[in-house]
């Protein structure tokens, strides 16, 4: 997984406490985040690309299922960044990710999304210093399912983008 490295940078910047503001973070890349009603439950979000009208300049947008719970919307933003920031150069027009986050896109490059999303909502710089708390605890601090948290632990720190 590689990023440039003054993006990621930029991200550690605005990692500053927790929880991670990942729709800070979307907006600051130039995404537009939404929540719609309108999506079926077996797909969590999206990642499209729409043109402007007034400039013909390409604006991205997330959209992700309103009826999800609060942890589900801000790990599929962060999924959904994590395309951006690494594949969108594998997509026409969109990616839609289901409920367990596969899109048409190889099971590498999930597993990249997957692994940056965690990045981004649990930096290991945040974690670290309370890393001795209860997973539950954690997981309520970051703003994550616990499945997310107990994931990320178990992961250990390995080498990371962010």
């Amino acid at each position: 997984m590689k990023l440039d490295k003054q993006v990621l940078e930029f991200i550690r910047r605005l990692q500053n406490s927790a929880p991670v503001d990942i729709t800070g973070i979307a907006k600051v890349l130039g995404l537009k985040v939404w929540e719609s009603r309108q999506l079926p439950a077996e797909v969590a979000g999206k990642l499209f690309r729409d043109r402007s009208s007034s400039l013909g300049q390409q604006q991205y947008n997330i959209v992700v299922r309103a009826q999800d719970p609060m942890v589900r919307k801000r790990f599929t933003v962060a999924h959904e960044i994590a395309h951006f920031l690494l594949h969108r150069g594998l997509f026409a027009t969109e990616l839609v990710d289901d409920s367990l986050y596969r899109s048409g896109l190889s099971t590498p490059v999930e597993a990249q999304a997957n692994a940056l999303a965690a990045d981004l909502l649990m930096p290991w710089h945040l974690l670290m210093p309370v890393i001795d708390k209860p997973s539950a605890e954690l997981a309520s601090l970051f703003q994550v399912s616990e499945q997310a948290m107990r994931i990320r632990l178990e992961s250990g720190r390995v080498a990371t983008a962010i």
